[in-house]
């Protein structure tokens, strides 16, 4: 399935699905392949080009780029456009999108000007003109009714007034609820690089805070936070006044319908830890590289035997938390090519085998409190010296918890005689690659 342009060849396209189908080929697992990769010049008179790609599924998107383009700007689009088709279709794979191909090839006309340029990405108003498949509009289609037709004249089954209607480009017109509700989760992500000393060398926390509104008419909210000057590297949806963000650091604004992302933010943590190494007689720019780390919620210890054709490994997991658990850990380590024979024995959790790894998967649901998991094990390989990497790939999840802490104070919601119902929730992931 592909979307072309006038100022390209039919054959363009084609060319940059053989030069990553030639990268998939050389490389020795699809994730090896290079996010951007070079295309030369298929003629004389054209200009080497370079293809971006990105994989959902079973599925994986190409975007070509050419002359003074960033990379990131195509990835980035490509990711918009599988949030686009989640939004759609739910759970996305190549049976959907060939089940939905009408409504896929709609959508890539309407994200995408004549000139490849990105057009209309928000989903508000994308359902506006590119109606979300359902049994209804199915059966319609079916029996031969023009259903888009019928919803772009602003007649029938459409908002008022149909598609660009609304004044306000992220938000119908019209809407009416029998429940009006908003709610914010707070997502904050942990990636880390943690020395074989047990140092963090990297620590950042980036956030970002999802909501889903449910509100009748055209409501205007507050949100106050209680600390909002740990928030740094702010990036605002298009619907928060941006002089009042830049004033007094709170969220005005009119939510579009339905779930989005409001706020995207980095966390700075306090200036405590930068002050006692400057201390310590640490030179200014190591003072500035500690501000930014974010302390660990945990601990691993590691030891190996490594022997002839095999070796003995024996790894424990403990929490630093008392006041939440850590869920749904996963502890990953890649034991080299060939390895095989690998037995392990998990304390308080499932020791697994994977591709040529060893990990501690615990199952969904479990937990772990202020106690240590252990995990024991050995494996053989091919080769007489055991090549296996030195760093641990570390996933989590804490509920009910932010590592910034960051607090709403208050939400208002105003221009609507109606009481909502709101809810805040708060829950952290994290990624962190621990070596030994």
């Amino acid at each position: 399935m592909q979307s072309g342009f006038r100022s390209t060849s039919p054959s363009r396209a084609l060319l940059h699905i053989d030069a990553f189908n030639n990268a998939l080929s050389k490389a020795a697992h699809p994730t090896d392949v290079d996010p951007v990769i070079y295309v030369p010049a298929y003629s004389i008179s054209d200009s080497p080009s370079a293809c971006c790609h990105i994989a959902c599924a079973d599925m994986q998107f190409l975007a070509p780029i050419s002359g003074n383009v960033d990379p990131s700007f195509a990835l980035a689009f490509l990711q918009t456009f599988v949030d686009i088709l989640h939004e759609y279709f739910g759970n996305l794979s190549a049976a959907t999108l060939r089940d939905n191909f009408d409504v896929v090839y709609q959508l890539l006309e309407e994200t995408l000007d004549s000139g490849g340029h990105p057009l209309t990405t928000s989903t508000n108003a994308l359902r506006d003109i590119v109606i979300p498949p359902s049994i209804l509009t199915k059966l319609l289609s079916v029996a031969g009714a023009n259903i888009t037709a019928t919803i772009n004249s602003g007649a029938g089954l459409g908002a008022a007034g149909g598609p660009f209607s609304s004044t306000i480009p992220w938000r119908k017109t019209g809407l009416r609820y029998t429940h009006n509700e908003i709610y914010f989760d707070i997502v904050e992500e942990l990636q880390a690089v943690v020395n074989k000393h047990g140092i963090p060398l990297v620590s950042q926390v980036m956030g970002k805070i999802e909501s889903n509104a449910k509100l009748s008419g055209t409501p205007t909210c507050l949100l106050t936070f209680t600390n909002p000057n740990i928030l740094s590297d702010a990036a605002l949806h298009p619907c928060v006044l941006l002089q009042r963000w830049l004033r007094d650091k709170t969220l005005s604004f009119v939510p579009p319908d339905g779930k989005f992302t409001l706020l995207e933010y980095r966390y700075t943590p306090s200036t405590s830890f930068s002050t006692t190494a400057q201390r310590s007689g640490e030179t200014a720019i190591g003072a500035l590289a500690s501000r930014d780390i974010v302390p660990l919620p945990f601990v691993i210890k590691s030891s190996f035997d490594l022997q002839d054709y095999g070796g003995s490994i024996d790894i424990s997991f403990t929490s630093r938390l008392t006041t939440r658990p850590i869920e749904n850990v996963v502890i990953e380590l890649n034991l080299g090519q060939g390895a095989s024979g690998i037995k392990c024995v998990a304390g308080r959790g499932t020791g697994g085998l994977g591709r040529g790894g060893i990990g501690m998967d615990m199952p969904a649901g479990s937990s772990i409190g202020a106690s240590t998991w252990n995990l024991r094990g050995s494996f053989t390989t091919p080769a007489l010296a055991p090549r296996p990497s030195h760093a641990f790939q570390v996933r989590f999840e804490i509920q009910s918890h932010t590592f910034s802490a960051l607090k709403v104070e208050q939400l208002k919601v105003t221009k609507e005689e109606y009481k909502p119902y709101k809810g805040v929730r708060g829950r952290s992931v994290g990624r962190v690659e621990w070596r030994w």
